[in-house]
């Protein structure tokens, strides 16, 4: 159809058709690159950072004595600060750049709000910085993945869904180009879920400006963290990584996408099956068996969904195969793009419930984890970085040979990292699990396992200080090829005509190829819903398949929680599991922000093994208190759930301040300044008020006159020590209640429940050991003296 064109006062051309209909503006703009500058960089920086941070942790794990007993440099404290460092700076920049690079040039429209583009780059730096400030202090949550203080959760809620998101979903409303292409769509299901996952895993009570306790507890708490710590992998790792795949990958292979149908297929099958399958990481822990094994069945479906986005990914290469052998860009994106089938698969395979009991807790994981962030999202950003770089900055790279060096090395960087903890994964699995003839562990002491991997933790470390390397490689050859920019961008101003209001779709209908066939009417309609036209009209309405992508994730994940939270037999109740003491309290919150559950779990399985090395498998109903629950993924050390009343009192002190003077061979670092730093009791009220609040049963005297109370305790364990040999005054520094707790862990599942007695009625003995004005002992006072008693059993 003919139509003319004419200029309106804005500069904008205006064409109307000749039939009358609505008046279609031609609109000029120019794209806004220079926050895909910012984005670019700031991933490059972060991602030298948080290898580099990685590198040293690995350093640390084998000789822990190297900080010098820093505990800011410690590898419990610094290992969070490496995956946050991982994820949300660099490849969190990463995503950034790629959408906000892509969404422009798709929707054919400058990203609606500048300011708030640049209020998205500066307020995720902060949070950034902010993480690497608080995490080496201690300040954590210990939740995987979601280790920050509720502040800073806040600032993230409001950066991502608020200034990210309004700005993307506008951008969307604003858009020139009719339909969604399909990497918009993963854009969208990633800034919808990962919002949903993060408000309801952080819901906190605050117990300070750098406290706050999960609303959850227990296995409530552990289901709700797997949850959001299976999907901030599966729509922050995968999702947005899947939308930057789909654009860039084309891009660099000038081909198009291989199959419009497996693309959708693959979208919503990852969107609705994704968000079941995080129970498959409490396998055989206390969680309910119905959730755990829904995990792992959903687990399962993913391997099709997510090896159909790999077969689009790679056959989109068809005809352009002979190109990756000379452009390294293509070799990068081919080799993430393998990396993603691998994780794929490798994942539903380690969800299944008897392979699982052989891997959870091991380096398996690890090396599973790093082969995914290593190969598929490190190789899929520094694609996009090669692929970008020269058209930001306007000039050619300034070294094709450092790439494919870059290239080459990381390749072999990542071989070098994996398949010597894949191999620490599989020794640690047989020699935990090893029994011999007459039933008893061929390895009983823990350590023995540790010294036989330290060797291949050592080529880890080769491995990683390759990785390292590469992103060396990149930052310099950025660096050189920003040196050779011109003096000033040029800016083109593109043209595009204006979405009309109405619009009407002059696609024909689909027919079915089988409507002549004798078929029934029911097959003819289903072959004409396989074509997916339905879909197309979705991809015209950008806030309706938001909705829709919303739903996917809501349903789904409502499936799981409801049961999980309604069902009262989830967590029997256990008459003697009573709250943590202040002092034990204080404690949990020392080993909490120590940053203990990077290395010891506290999670016996039903496994014979492990009910062998540590004792009565554990309850759900022994964990109503814990906020967190710290169940953990990974056993460098041996689990804590059952260590109330191991050890002495005394043999924890010498444990803080030297392992190797009781675990010969140990790689846990000293603790100190945990037998030096002073305890402030006045700073316990807040955590006992925060918990009581929770529900957790205190006295009014432990309410009210928390400090007194806890020191009384403190006092008891002080003595205790002094007995076994000990320092004086123990009840002054921190480790005294880091030891209360360590005492406590485990102990109330054996207890009984003893009626209050008069001191009157007591034996002579017990009111010999009573203050004169404690004549009622409280529940409280149950667990510690337990807990004491075991320590005498068990003291040489």
């Amino acid at each position: 159809m003919a139509t003319a064109t004419s200029t309106n006062s804005h500069g904008d051309s205006a064409m109307s058709s000749d039939s009358g209909t609505e008046e279609v503006r031609l609109e000029q703009f120019q794209y806004d690159d220079g926050i895909v500058r910012l984005f670019a960089t700031a991933t490059i920086f972060w991602g030298i950072v948080a290898t580099l941070v990685g590198l040293i942790v690995a350093v640390i794990l084998v000789i822990p004595w190297v900080t010098g007993g820093l505990p800011w440099f410690s590898f419990a404290r610094l290992r969070p600060l490496h995956t946050n460092a991982a994820i949300f700076a660099f490849a969190g920049n990463g995503i950034f750049a790629a959408v906000y690079y892509s969404t422009q040039r798709l929707c054919k429209a400058r990203m609606w709000s500048d300011v708030l583009s640049r209020l998205h780059f500066w307020g995720w730096q902060l949070v950034i910085v902010l993480a690497a400030v608080t995490l080496p202090l201690g300040i954590t949550q210990s939740r995987e993945y979601a280790e920050l203080e509720w502040p800073i959760d806040i600032l993230i809620a409001v950066v991502w869904l608020f200034i990210f998101g309004g700005n993307f979903l506008m951008t969307l409303i604003k858009r020139r180009e009719r339909h969604m292409y399909v990497a918009l769509w993963f854009y969208i299901a990633t800034i919808v879920t990962v919002a949903l996952l993060h408000v309801f895993n952080n819901l906190v009570i605050p117990a300070g400006w750098f406290k706050g306790y999960s609303v959850y507890a227990g296995v409530q708490d552990a289901f709700m963290q797997w949850w959001y710590g299976h999907n901030a992998v599966a729509f922050f790792l995968t999702t947005p990584f899947l939308g930057l795949m789909y654009y860039f990958l084309p891009k660099a292979a000038e081909r198009p996408v291989f199959s419009y149908k497996l693309s959708i297929i693959h979208f919503w099958s990852l969107v609705f099956i994704y968000i079941w399958a995080g129970p498959h990481h409490l396998h055989y822990t206390a969680l309910p068996e119905w959730a755990s094994t829904l995990g792992m069945l959903f687990s399962l479906m993913l391997w099709m969904p997510s090896w159909g986005g790999m077969i689009n990914g790679l056959l989109t290469l068809r005809g352009a195969w002979h190109k990756v052998a000379a452009d390294p860009v293509l070799k990068f994106f081919v080799v993430g793009v393998t990396f993603y089938g691998m994780s794929t698969f490798e994942g539903p395979m380690l969800s299944i419930k008897s392979i699982n009991a052989f891997t959870h807790y091991t380096d398996w994981t690890i090396a599973h984890v790093h082969s995914g962030a290593l190969g598929w999202n490190g190789f899929m950003t520094f694609g996009m970085l090669y692929w970008l770089l020269p058209r930001l900055f306007q000039t050619k790279m300034w070294s094709d040979k450092l790439v494919s060096l870059h290239f080459w090395t990381g390749t072999i960087g990542i071989l070098l990292y994996i398949i010597p903890i894949y191999a620490a994964g599989l020794m640690q699995g047989w020699m935990w699990r090893a029994m011999d003839d007459t039933g008893h562990l061929m390895y009983p002491d823990f350590i023995e396992t540790t010294q036989n991997i330290v060797p291949l933790w050592w080529l880890r470390v080769f491995g990683g200080l390759l990785y390292v390397s590469g992103m060396l490689m990149l930052g310099w050859n950025a660096l050189q090829t920003w040196m050779t920019r011109p003096a000033e961008y040029e800016n083109p101003v593109h043209t595009a005509p204006r979405l009309t209001k109405q619009y009407t779709d002059h696609t024909p209908p689909d027919t079915s190829p089988i409507e002549e066939a004798p078929v029934l009417e029911l097959g003819k309609k289903v072959s004409i819903w396989s074509q997916m036209g339905w879909h197309r009209r979705w991809e015209r309405l950008p806030v309706r398949f938001t909705v829709f992508t919303t739903i996917a994730v809501v349903v789904a994940t409502l499936f799981e929680v409801i049961p999980t939270f309604l069902i009262r037999s989830n967590v029997p109740t256990i008459a003697t599991v009573k709250p943590y003491t202040p002092l034990e309290l204080a404690g949990r919150h020392i080993f909490v922000s120590e940053g203990c559950y990077n290395c010891h779990s506290q999670m016996i399985r039903p496994i014979v093994s492990e009910t062998k090395r540590y004792g009565e498998y554990s309850k759900p109903g022994e964990f109503v208190y814990d906020r967190p629950f710290q169940w953990g993924s990974r056993r460098i050390g041996p689990d804590l759930a059952r260590e109330g009343g191991k050890q002495s009192s005394f043999w924890h002190w010498t444990h803080f301040e030297n392992p190797e003077n009781v675990s010969p061979g140990s790689v846990m670092p000293a603790y100190g300044h945990l037998l030096t730093e002073d305890m402030n009791y006045d700073a316990i009220a807040p955590h006992v008020k925060a918990a009581a609040f929770l529900g957790a049963e205190y006295t009014d005297e432990e309410l009210n006159n928390t400090a007194e109370v806890a020191y009384k305790q403190a006092e008891y364990l002080a003595a205790d020590i002094v007995a076994q040999g000990g320092p004086a005054k123990a009840y002054e520094k921190q480790a005294i209640a880091l030891i209360a707790y360590l005492q406590r862990v485990g102990v109330d599942l054996f207890a009984t429940e003893e009626p209050a007695e008069d001191s009157a009625e007591a034996t002579e003995g017990e009111a010999e050991a009573t203050e004169s004005d404690e004549e009622v002992a409280t529940d409280s006072d149950v667990p510690q003296s337990d807990a004491l008693a075991m320590n005498e059993t068990s003291h040489p």
